[in-house]
């Protein structure tokens, strides 16, 4: 086995594996990416995946405004106006659900926006590191859902059967991965940026004032030589208008090269880190977020009894961008999950980081659920001998600092999904840290809030985050 010592997890938001490496290897058989045949028909029209050559900041945002990422537009994209009820998916209602979709601040959603993808040349640090290091093109989402659902599957195994975001209640009472590390006395910590989503795990709550770290800390860490066994690192969500900062966590509309400058900044970090030898990232993202994938997500193991709307989990989500990098991965890989010796094979999910985790960190430990139980790990991807890939010295995103005018936009802007149950779900934080044997509080569903801009639901979730975490 590799001599990997420290994992560390990226996960951005709300992009497909088209949208963001379907390009990646044009015309080659040994890689499921875009033909330029896809499309999908709509009105009589059909649309295809497509390119805007120029990369403009409007080209940047594509699709704007943010497309239908509810459980209900997921089963739509997948399955056409039937639903669930029109089996098997053919990925053929993305254009018309998008089409559907109102207006709103970011402008009238166009069919075409939807379906389009970036070239390696647009979005180059994530596809230079695909390049030097390995491309997963067999990672979906956990399933058909948000991004909850989605960011619990990757640290508890499961979402508990619920497939909306407003839905769940808090503290989430499933046990995490987290809590397991802690308890085998290995190290962890979340590095973020605004609100963690991962401070709403019930069993870290006693924990939290000690492994929740902002971004800058990772940085350090990384440099000192001092990383945990286990990193997780949650990008800015929300527009900050005294640091002069838009979210670089990539979901649409917001600026794929945010997104590009974060992933140069934690791979340059590693890179020259005393920790690089035994070092796996990966980068990967919570769900595709309405954006156009044409493969078909396949069967799945539920997790547990627990389901909504008749969904029992038992089938994947769209697939997701998917880069891991070590200097033990040999350059150009195409990583996939070895055949199974028995049984399906199934791909990777976001349970796999749980999976990879759990075999070089807690060897014995049982799974969290059967969904982890079944996934792949990602550690037969490490197949060099010795840690030879070096990779690249340093990579670099174009970018500049935002103009406080494009700050002000987004912090004016309508908060999407996400921004807005973050907010009404730090809320029911406690103001203080919890105490080490203070009893962690009964789930409850977090207020129904309507924030008017970004900015107040800014205010809202990084205020009482702060406070909870003792920062």
């Amino acid at each position: 086995m590799a001599d990997i010592r420290h994992v560390v997890v990226l996960m951005l938001e709300n992009r497909s594996f088209d949208s963001m490496l379907g390009w990646l290897y044009p015309g080659d058989a040994d890689f499921a990416g875009l033909t330029l045949g896809e499309y999908n028909a709509y009105g009589g029209t059909k649309y295809g995946v497509w390119n805007e050559s120029t990369m403009t900041p409007e080209t940047a945002c594509i699709p704007t405004p943010d497309p239908g990422e509810s459980f209900t537009d997921m089963n739509f994209q997948l399955f056409g106006a039937a639903g669930r009820d029109g089996d098997p998916p053919t990925m053929g209602g993305f254009a018309e659900n998008y089409a559907g979709q109102p207006p709103s601040s970011d402008g009238v959603p166009q069919a075409r926006d939807v379906m389009h993808f970036y070239t390696p040349e647009q979005v180059p640090v994530i596809s230079a590191l695909a390049r030097a290091f390995g491309v997963c093109d067999q990672w979906h989402a956990s399933a058909p859902c948000q991004t909850w659902p989605n960011r619990f599957f990757a640290h508890t195994g499961t979402a508990r059967g619920f497939v909306d975001n407003k839905t769940f209640p808090i503290p989430f009472p499933a046990p995490s991965l987290f809590h397991r590390l802690e308890k085998a006395d290995q190290t962890w910590r979340v590095y973020f940026h605004d609100m963690p989503h991962s401070a709403l795990l019930g069993d870290v709550w006693l924990y939290a004032l000690f492994h929740f770290r902002f971004f800058s800390q990772f940085l350090a860490d990384a440099h000192a030589g001092a990383l945990p066994s286990y990193s997780f690192i949650e990008p800015r969500y929300f527009s900050d208008l005294f640091l002069n900062n838009i979210p670089n966590d990539e979901h649409p509309p917001h600026n794929v090269l945010y997104g590009e400058q974060l992933i140069a900044d934690v791979y340059n970090a590693l890179r020259s880190s005393p920790c690089w030898k035994n070092t796996l990232l990966i980068i990967t993202y919570d769900e595709h977020g309405g954006c156009y994938d044409h493969v078909v997500p396949p069967a799945a193991v539920p997790p547990d009894a627990h389901g909504e709307h008749g969904f029992a989990f038992d089938a994947y989500g769209v697939r997701v961008p998917a880069v891991i990098v070590s200097p033990y991965i040999p350059p150009g890989s195409r990583i996939r999950p070895p055949p199974s010796a028995g049984g399906p094979t199934y791909p990777f999910d976001h349970t796999s980081i749980i999976a990879t985790v759990r075999e070089l960190f807690l060897p014995g430990d049982p799974p969290l659920t059967d969904r982890d139980a079944h996934a792949p790990s990602l550690l037969s991807a490490l197949t060099l001998p010795t840690p030879s890939n070096d990779g690249p010295v340093v990579v670099t995103a174009s970018l500049s600092q935002p103009e406080p005018e494009a700050v002000q936009d987004r912090a004016s802007a309508r908060p999407n999904g996400m921004q807005a149950s973050l907010a009404s779900a730090a809320a029911v934080l406690p103001v203080t840290p919890p105490a080490a044997n203070a009893a962690i509080p009964a789930p409850a569903t977090p207020p129904a809030v309507d924030y008017a801009t970004t900015a107040t639901a800014q205010a809202s979730a990084t205020t009482r985050t702060q406070l909870f975490l003792g920062l």
